[in-house]
């Protein structure tokens, strides 16, 4: 706590930090106006910042530069824009330049609606929050004002179950001491209640309306941060200085809970605040295939570029070989160069060939995207009709992305969990209750009054044979288990007309109070050093003599009570590692209740061992006397209270073992387990303590009892192996370059292993740069060692070697994280994995890692939809990524694959053959086709196939796709669609255009068929209708589901050839604009001739046959399928690439323990100090309530809730 006299708060002005820059003055706006910042070049800006938060990306005068900007990010844009430039010179131009501009304006307004869309939704979401009501002080009253309306130094009035609108210093509270009970749930995923507290010199002063606008405190503090958990300042007022740590900050984001209302000074407003510091920025996400279409275009216009040289250098000298062959022609040719000719053929073949890229393909991305996320939309298997909630595709840009992740990082509480604790089974005295018989509770007998109680936290696990024997009350163990359960707790009660409301600091200890009452054992109420509970309809009053506070490290709290009869009792709960040590003895009941805790601990319960003993006056005497000194010690204070603990926790009576169930989502084992084998691996990054996180993670199959499990000494000792192993290799090998080696030769390689870290961990890990000045610990002394003496340099080697053990391990925990650190992990994995990434949270503590991650879904949970709100596909359900993943992600990857392949396929066969013509037509870039079919190619003749194929193609259905999720490695290894497959499909492509081509040259070398059809239109005719149909054919053959429309799509495309190719070279078009329709009756003439047909045919054969002879060795020689070579692969287990080394299984205990508890140190000393509890008839802030509002009840015997 702080270095100051408790009882005065006060703290000399000797020790300043000069450091701290940040100040504020209460009640004065003028005084924080006057200061600015500069923020780019010679621009400044307020330095305090105000309320209002601003998540959108666009503005009225921002949106069209901005958008295009990102836009043109895109290399094809930039390559359309270039040909459209290109189209606008009439010498070179073939085609008016407007008519490839409004496709590229259709292009780019598609994409701006899609992100118009999207943004206007962040601006609704942004105005919602800032014009939430608050209550702010102005003058000498509070008045009903905004969010937005908030100023540094304004004290604000909060409400019970209102939010925090920024971070603030709390001034008083309702409460005893100026306590206030807040939720942290937005924030660090925790539902249970921590507590803050005033200054007293603050609680004793401002007990009026009146003295809080009088209020002209001083702060100085930090800088705004992303630091969560820590604040260092000073409150400076009437000339003292007070100390201030993060206990009497009240963050933006949380609730307040179980408090009526408080008073806080805004210290940090808007984006300075430590939420909005943590959320990050809105990144404009690409998938693989995006990245790789733009290096694509690039090689592609590269390829075109050189092939137009070398036709445009072919063309001078066909021009030059001419003129001197054919010298009567010179007076043709006297001001035609061949140079010139060359450089007008150069950029001629540019504009003919540009259309190897065309801007249909792209529009044709855009509506397949569309089409496949509201296929996502509509999937009533990931519909939640408990709730009315589809799943929602956000973004539908990204569905093929989902069909490559590689990593999963999941929030905890609200994402895996229902934030619903539940009390299922427990063993007494070795007896082992609540089997899941399935009955239903009954009302404990005799209690007097009505409990009320919410049916979600009610023990719905006391079987009928629980009930009988604690009614009966003739064991005497059972009997104490139960009382214990009903003494042993920090809960506060109210009463409410003939009901009771239990508010817990955790919802472990609500739920073993719940079952205490439900069993006939009910907590009523409390004071400073007595509790009174109803004992089968009995009320019996125990005076508190010491309440032995939970810490994480103890694992356990204890409360010594004298009971009616005079006898001292000390009752302990906690986890069965620190229980069953000290026992005075082990008996059969030890042993069987040990069995009950392996059972329990298969079943993923939470459990806590109770025990308990007799303390003898003589001992209890000596040890309050003991423990009287050492409460008002200076020096090593915590220090001597736990050893006096530990003293008195010693030789003690197990009583039995309790079980809690924290209830996971429906089907989230099942779904992580069909991730796993889909070669997923799931992190989970949690705010939550290292024993919930761990519990939870054995309940959803993510740890297993087969894992070793590698903590944070274990992780410094294969850092510090690793430093080793590079400092001994050769000078030639950078270090950290090598991957983590094997440490023992006998160790097995298949061990599974799991890491688990907290957030302090992390720290050194990801803000490297601050351990390396500090110096800190020998694990990072190694870091300047090889040349690595930059440190940027040396923070990311060990960055590198973290990941690399990290992305080793079969599951990794990541405890007590903050928003902020959540992104950074997910940031390391995309930087030295260069792997697809998805985030998926429920509250605004995951948004930062949502928008960093590839994908981020959101779930529609308890914590609110700010998670949603900056989600690219937003889900009820955690069990529902199961199929989007599985099913929708793998086919949109299958899909987009297919069309991209099938799209640049048909574009080599059918325009390719432009280079070969060129060799036989001088080099002049005369175009082979008609116009007409150049334009309408892409967009009728071959699109509808393709479509079909990018909208409805499956290789296996959607049960098939979830029964073997191994099938979905293809896309993480980018089997489809590489570098590899687009070299094969344009090979593919070029032979077929050659083939189409070259066979229709040979026939038409003299002439063709009765008609003599040797002509120039006839010729290309023929070439054009064999490169379609044998694209056609080939898309036939690689379609794996056909349904009605894909016929329809192959149909149509046939029909829309002849249609257009009928009204395009009809005699009346030609009679109309002789310049458009240029092949007046050019496919009647050449397709109604037999021999023609015949060309046609052996052009369809030639260009079919090599795949259908492909196919069939295949299947003759058995190869198998990639879908079954992953499976085959998959099934196999990996070999990881890191070992522990020399590492000892700690603890004395060979079974897992299943303790998990979620309490919160401190709250024992506040009800031993009387801090927490109200007194009757007296009111706790001395009259300072606020106006309109009751104040508490005087019968409170706890905080309200």
């Amino acid at each position: 706590m702080d270095d100051r006299d408790p009882a005065s708060g006060c703290l000399h002005e000797k020790k300043k930090l000069p450091a701290f820059t940040w100040e504020v003055r209460a009640n004065n706006r003028s005084y924080h106006m006057q200061f600015k910042k500069k923020f780019a070049f010679c621009l400044t800006k307020k330095k305090y910042a105000g309320n209002a938060i601003k998540t959108a990306k666009y503005n009225i005068l921002t949106f069209l530069p901005l958008n295009l900007y990102e836009q043109f990010h895109r290399m094809a844009n930039v390559y359309f824009v270039f040909v459209i430039l290109l189209q606008t010179i009439p010498e070179i131009s073939t085609l008016p330049w407007y008519t490839l501009l409004f496709p590229l304006s259709c292009l780019l307004t598609i994409r701006a609606l899609r992100d118009l869309i999207d943004d206007i939704g962040r601006h609704q979401s942004d105005r919602n929050i800032n014009n939430r009501p608050c209550e702010i002080l102005s003058g000498k009253s509070f008045r009903w004002q905004k969010w937005c309306d908030i100023c540094v130094g304004d004290i604000v009035r909060l409400r019970k179950e209102s939010f925090v609108p920024a971070d603030m210093l709390l001034l008083c509270s309702s409460e005893p001491s100026s306590l206030c009970y807040v939720e942290t749930a937005d924030i660090d995923g925790e539902t249970n209640l921590k507590f803050r507290q005033a200054l007293p010199v603050t609680h004793r002063e401002l007990t009026s309306e009146g003295s809080v606008a009088a209020f002209d405190g001083r702060v100085t503090c930090e800088e705004p941060n992303s630091r969560m958990h820590s604040f260092t300042g000073t409150l400076q007022w009437r000339g003292e200085t007070y100390s201030l740590d993060s206990e009497r900050i009240l963050l933006r984001g949380c609730k307040l809970r179980n408090t009526n209302f408080c008073y806080g000074l805004v210290i940090y407003a808007g984006f300075d605040s430590k939420i909005m510091r943590n959320c990050g920025k809105i990144k404009r996400k690409k998938t693989k295939l995006d990245r790789m279409m733009d290096r694509l275009v690039i090689i592609i216009f590269l390829v075109l570029l050189a092939m137009s040289l070398c036709l445009a250098i072919a063309s001078g000298f066909w021009a030059k070989t001419f003129q001197e062959k054919h010298t009567y022609l010179s007076a043709l040719y006297k001001h035609t160069a061949p140079a010139k000719q060359a450089f007008f053929s150069f950029w001629g073949f540019a504009i003919l060939l540009s259309i190897i890229i065309p801007m249909s393909m792209y529009i044709t991305f855009e509506f397949i995207y569309l089409v496949n996320s509201f296929f996502i939309n509509w999937d009533l298997e990931m519909y939640y009709a408990v709730k009315d909630i589809p799943a929602k595709a956000r973004s539908t840009s990204l569905n093929d992305q989902l069909g490559q992740i590689e990593y999963i990082f999941s929030d905890k509480t609200g994402t895996l969990t229902q934030n619903i604790m539940s009390f299922k089974k427990c063993c007494i005295n070795g007896t082992v209750y609540g089997l899941g018989t399935g009955r239903e509770n009954k009302q404990p007998l005799g209690s007097g009054l009505t409990w009320s109680h919410r049916g979600e936290k009610m023990s719905d696990s006391n079987d009928v044979a629980l009930l009988e024997a604690a009614r009966r009350d003739s064991d005497p163990v059972l009997r104490e288990f139960l009382r214990l359960l009903a003494l042993c707790h920090t809960v506060m009660v109210e009463e409410r007309g003939d009901q009771l409301v239990y508010q817990a600091a955790s919802p472990d200890e609500e739920a073993l109070v719940l079952a205490a009452r439900d069993l006939g054992y009910v907590f009523l109420s409390r004071t400073q050093d007595t509790i009174t509970i109803s004992e089968l309809g009995v009320k019996r009053t125990y005076e508190v003599l010491a309440m032995l506070d939970f810490n994480s490290d103890r694992k356990r709290m204890s409360v010594l009570v004298r009971d009616p009869q005079g006898t001292i009792r000390l009752y302990t709960k906690g986890a069965d590692t620190v229980i069953l040590e000290r026992l005075r003895s082990r008996g059969p009941s030890e042993t069987f209740t040990e069995r009950a805790l392996d059972r329990f601990a298969e079943e993923t319960l939470r459990t806590l061992c109770l025990a308990s003993k007799v303390v003898s006056e003589a001992e209890y005497c000596e040890w309050s006397r003991r423990h009287q000194e050492a409460s008002i010690l200076l020096q090593d204070r915590v220090w001597q209270l736990d050893s006096l603990y530990e003293e008195m926790e010693q030789n003690l009576e197990l009583l039995g073992v309790t079980a809690i169930e924290d209830k996971l989502q429906d089907g989230v084992p099942e779904t992580i387990q069909l991730l796993k084998l889909g070669n997923i691996k799931v992190w989970v990054l949690t705010g939550d303590k290292q024993e919930t996180a761990m519990n939870i993670g054995y309940a959803c199959k993510l740890l297993t009892d087969d894992m070793e499990i590698l903590e944070e000494k274990e992780v410094s000792e294969i850092l510090e192996a690793h430093r080793v192993t590079n400092s001994r290799s050769s000078s030639r090998k950078a270090p950290g370059s090598g991957r983590l080696s094997q440490q023992h030769p006998g160790t097995s390689c298949h061990k599974k292993r799991a890491l688990i870290i907290s957030g302090d961990f992390l720290d050194k890990i990801l803000h490297t740069g601050e351990v390396l000045m500090k110096k800190e610990g020998r694990l990072w002394q190694w870091l300047p060692c090889r040349g690595a003496t930059d440190p940027q340099e040396q923070g990311s080697l060990v960055e590198k070697a973290f990941v690399d053990l990290a992305t080793s391990c079969q599951a990794v925990i990541c405890c007590r994280v903050t928003p902020k650190q959540k992104a950074l992990i997910v940031q390391l994995v995309k930087k030295h994995k260069k792997a697809t990434t998805l985030a998926i949270g429920d509250g605004a503590n995951d948004v930062n890692m949502i928008k960093t991650a590839d994908i981020g879904v959101g779930i529609s949970g308890l914590e609110g939809m700010q998670a949603v709100q900056c989600s690219d596909y937003a889900l009820a359900q955690f069990s529902y990524l199961q199929r989007l993943l599985l099913v929708h992600g793998r086919w949109a990857y299958l899909r987009i694959c297919k069309f991209l392949r099938y799209f640049f396929y048909k574009t080599f066969a059918g325009l390719m053959a432009q280079v070969w013509f060129a060799f036989h037509s001088g080099f002049t870039a005369q175009p082979l086709y008609e116009g007409w079919f150049l334009a309408l190619y892409n967009v009728f003749y071959t699109a509808h196939p393709v479509l079909s194929v990018g909208i409805l193609e499956q290789d296996v259905s959607a049960k098939k796709s979830l029964e073997f999720p191994e099938l979905y490695a293809i896309g993480q290894q980018d089997e489809l669609f590489n570098y590899r497959i687009f070299g094969v499909t344009l090979l593919h492509g070029v032979s077929t255009s050659l083939a189409s081509f070259y066979i229709a040259l040979w026939a038409f070398k003299d002439c063709v068929g009765s008609k003599v059809v040797g002509d120039y239109e006839s010729f290309s005719v023929t070439v054009a209708t064999s490169a379609l149909l044998s694209v056609l054919v080939e898309i036939i053959l690689d379609t794996k589901h056909w349904t009605a429309l894909s016929f329809l799509m192959v149909t149509a495309s046939l029909l829309l050839f002849c249609l257009f190719s009928y009204l395009t070279q009809s005699i009346d078009a030609f009679r109309i604009a002789p310049a458009i329709f240029r092949f007046p009756d050019a496919s009647q003439n050449a397709l109604t001739d037999p021999y023609v047909l015949l060309v046609v045919l052996l052009s369809l054969v030639v260009n079919t046959v090599p795949s259908l002879t492909v196919r069939s060795y295949h299947a003759i020689t058995g190869r198998r399928s990639i879908q079954q070579k992953i499976c085959s692969k998959a099934r196999r287990e990996p070999e990881p690439s890191v070992e522990l080394r020399a590492h000892v299984h700690r603890g004395s205990f060979r079974r897992r323990s299943s303790y998990a508890f979620s309490h919160q140190e401190g709250y024992a000393g506040l009800i031993t100090r009387g801090d927490s509890l109200r007194t009757k008839g007296t009111r706790a802030t001395g009259g300072l309530h606020p106006q309109g509002a009751a104040p508490p009840s005087p019968s409170c015997h706890g905080p309200s809730p």
